[in-house]
This record gives C-alpha cells, structure tokens and sequence, in this order.
C-alpha cells in the first residue's frame, strides 16, 4: 500500500547528550557583546525536540534563565522564527502555527489545509486539546469562525476527529465508496459536495487508498481527475492534500517546498514550517521525494533561496548528504 511507508528523519538525538553541557555552551554563545549564532545552530539542529526541552530545564535550573527568551531577545528575523520553532514542542509548535494562519486579517488557507489534512487521528486530537489550552478557544470554532461553505465543513469534521483508526479497512465497504463517490460527482449534474467530505474527513489513510483504486476501476479516472471536474477552490485544495497524503505524504511535501521557492521571492513561512515539523518524522523521505521530482536536492534549493545563519540552520535539519 502506498500511504505505508517507513519514515526517515534527518534530525536525531544526539548520542552523547548532556543538558548541562550544552546549557551553558549556549549561554556561553549568547553572553557579553554579540552572538555566536554558529554554536546555537551546532547544538539546537542537531537535538531532537525532547532533548531541547531538557537544555530549557538545565537552562532554568542551573543558570535561572529563560532559554526561550534569551533566543528571542538575541535572534532576529527568519532565524528567530526557525530557532523559536525548534524550542517548542512539535504540536505547540503547529498549534502555533494554526493561530498565525488565522489571527489578524484574512487567513491563510494554505497553512490550515497543509497542517489539517495530513494529520491522523490521534495526532488530530492532541493538537485539538493543545491548542484549546493555549488560546483557551476551541480549535474548531476558530477554523468555523475564518472558512465557510464545504471547506468549513470539511476541516470542521477533521478537526472533531472522526477519521477511522489506520488500521481501518474494508474492501467491500471501499467499493461502495467508490460508488457513492462517483453517484455525487461525476455520475450527475451538479455535485453533492457532502459525500466529498463525508467520505474523505472520515475513512482512515487506508481505507481511502482502497476506495481511490476502486474508483479508478469503476470509472477509468482518477480520484484527482474528478476532483478537479468537480470540485474548486479551497474546498479543492483541501481534498487534493488529503488524496496526496493518503498516496505519499513525502510528496505532497516535497511540492510544496519546491512551491515556497518556486518563482520570485520565498514563501519563508512555509518553509520553516513544513522542515521544523517533518525534521523528526519523515525529512529525509521528502528529500529523496524533492531530488526524483525535481533533479536537484533540496539542500541546494534551499542554499540558493536563503542567505546567512536561516540558511546554515535549515541546511543543519535538512542534512547535507
């Protein structure tokens, strides 16, 4: 099956770790006149998450120091955002990231489809509960509050985490699927965009990845080209990730890196995220992905896009080989 495959990271713990040691060699980089930036990429890249968390407690208890906040008064710019991701832990840090895309004016879609449509269930439900204990809003409310029409729905039904376990599966239910599916889209006039969301918001990986083969065999089409017959917009864009993630996550990741460098200009955002939250889970998957879809690496994408120490820190996740 194609959604199972063994994730690799770039980022691991460190072998010889020692929270003390590198609490003070970070204090050490970050005292007196100027910054050693080079020794807080050396230590915080090459640390997994729980590790930093143990440098923040050595930073606290043995020094009396707010790492997180040294960093910040310290850091600026796109590497301040890239270090200050690294500190929190992962679903904070994509709790984070949900506000951002939806605070102030307008929301960025983009963000909440990227993060939403690829999670699993359980992971779903942690996020669900981080982010209500650090904005103190429900996450579906707020979601409810910046979308509207199927994409509101279909987020709204990820959110509340009715996907199926992953190992959720049945063959003769996924041929019935397929049919629905068909019945709702292609198979009429006009669609009934509620069986999209129904199915797609509550099968698990699996299941779907059954229900997409069948359909091709139904109809002689892919799911994606239906999609794109009979679906738009946001709503489009949010069923498209979940069919590419269903099909190979690395992949869906690897196009939207190559999309934040795409063209003039870089989408930093993005690119932050997408490598401060894959770096422990699947990194060097999307890399290999990027190098066959593109015939070059993301290292050398990522070094003719970027400039100074954001540039040496994101090449220090990514892995040079």
């Amino acid at each position: 099956m194609s959604w199972f495959y063994v994730p690799k990271p770039t980022v691991h713990p460190e072998i010889d770790f020692n929270p003390s040691q590198d609490a003070a060699l970070l204090r050490k980089a970050m005292k007196g006149f100027g910054t050693d930036e080079q020794a807080i990429i050396d230590i915080l890249c090459s640390r997994s998450n729980a590790q930093r968390q143990l440098i923040t407690a050595a930073f606290k208890n043995e020094l009396g120091r707010d790492l997180m906040k040294d960093l910040k008064s310290e850091l600026s710019g796109k590497f301040e955002d890239l270090i200050v991701g690294l500190m929190m832990p992962p679903v904070n840090y994509l709790c984070k990231q949900l506000y951002k895309a939806m605070d102030g004016i307008g929301t960025d879609e983009k963000a909440l489809i990227e993060i939403l449509c690829s999670q699993d269930n359980e992971r779903m439900h942690e996020i669900v509960r981080t982010y209500d204990e650090m904005y103190n809003r429900p996450l579906a409310e707020h979601v409810c509050s910046e979308t509207s029409g199927s994409f509101r729905r279909l987020l709204t039904l990820i959110i509340t985490g009715t996907r199926e376990p992953m190992s959720s599966c049945n063959p003769d239910l996924a041929v019935e699927q397929a049919k629905q599916l068909y019945d709702a889209g292609e198979g009429r006039m006009g669609t009934d965009e509620s069986v999209f969301y129904k199915i797609l918001a509550h099968a698990s990986f699996a299941q779907l990845e059954m229900v997409f083969e069948e359909y091709k065999k139904l109809t002689g089409r892919t799911i994606e080209q239906a999609l794109k017959a009979e679906v738009s917009g946001d709503f489009y864009e949010a069923l498209s990730a979940i069919v590419e993630c269903v099909q190979m996550a690395p992949h869906y990741f690897a196009k939207k890196l190559f999309l934040a460098m795409d063209g003039v200009g870089t989408d930093d955002k993005t690119l932050i995220r997408i490598i401060v939250s894959r770096s422990e889970i699947d990194l060097q998957n999307i890399k290999d992905e990027f190098e066959q879809m593109y015939n070059k690496t993301l290292v050398s994408a990522v070094k003719s896009e970027t400039s100074g120490d954001y540039k040496r820190g994101l090449c220090c996740l990514i892995g040079n080989a």
